[in-house]
């Protein structure tokens, strides 16, 4: 992967053939080609015409690995995707994030609006007002010496989720802290571009994909029928709605 400094901090990136670019922020716990590429969207988008970024978030992939909490705040990681964006000479382009990955992306279309013609936010519903709560019982899995020692659901999806993908749990934990971070309704209805919420319909992580539409000036939901949290990331029905809503605002 191809490596660059924001703000010191050593971040990991790839793109992916040719296009209009688009740049897509994968979940916590997750790397660029985790949520992009092994479930088949850079495939996808490069065939619909596009030319895909994917990055490691700090803290995760092959980005560097931090274990400071106060440096995982989503505003924070936002400006990771601004500078990438810099970095790449984009001024303006679509964004697509998942779960914490559309957490940053809120934060970058309110701190940058000029930078984003339209965003997909997958995984993320009105949790991204009220946040989470089950962020201690997450950070006890990932710092448990072992998986037989966590018990919770949520929990153990999460160190599993980690282990498989041999993360520095250690660095996940430190990230858990703060990145989920609340945005304020107010800043949520001053996102003006148009905006995707897809929340699977067995998701009970993500919160209302319609009540947080509602919330922005040009929101529209979709629900990923029969997905939970984590497989909805990679269906064909995401996909699809995600292709159509792209084709009328990617360019604006």
């Amino acid at each position: 992967m191809l490596q660059f400094s924001s703000a010191g901090i050593s971040i990991a990136y790839e793109v992916h053939g040719e296009g209009k670019p688009i740049l897509l922020i994968h979940g916590f716990g997750s790397s660029g080609k985790v949520n992009w590429i092994d479930t088949g969207w850079v495939e996808t988008l490069v065939g619909a015409g596009y030319q895909p970024i994917t990055f490691d978030n700090r803290g995760h992939g092959g980005s560097r690995k931090l274990y400071d909490a106060q440096l995982y705040f989503a505003h924070e990681m936002a400006r990771d995707a601004k500078r990438l964006l810099d970095h790449l000479g984009i001024v303006r382009s679509p964004i697509m994030g998942y779960s914490m990955g559309a957490r940053i992306a809120a934060y970058l279309m309110l701190q940058d609006p000029d930078a984003v013609s339209c965003a997909v936010w997958g995984g993320m519903g009105l949790n991204l007002i009220s946040g989470l709560e089950d962020s201690e019982e997450i950070i006890s899995a990932l710092t448990a010496e072992s998986l037989d020692q966590v018990t919770g659901r949520t929990g153990r999806q999460f160190r599993i989720f980690a282990d498989h993908n041999k993360a520095d749990r250690a660095a996940l934990a430190a990230c858990m802290v703060n990145s989920r971070e609340p945005m304020r309704e107010a800043d949520v209805r001053r996102i003006a571009q148009p905006v995707l919420v897809a929340v699977g319909s067995d998701d009970d992580m993500a919160g209302s994909a319609a009540g947080l539409a509602a919330l922005l000036p040009q929101g529209e939901a979709f629900t990923i029928e029969r997905r939970d949290h984590m497989r909805a990331t990679g269906d064909k029905q995401f996909k699809a709605a995600a292709l159509e809503f792209l084709a009328r605002h990617a360019q604006e």
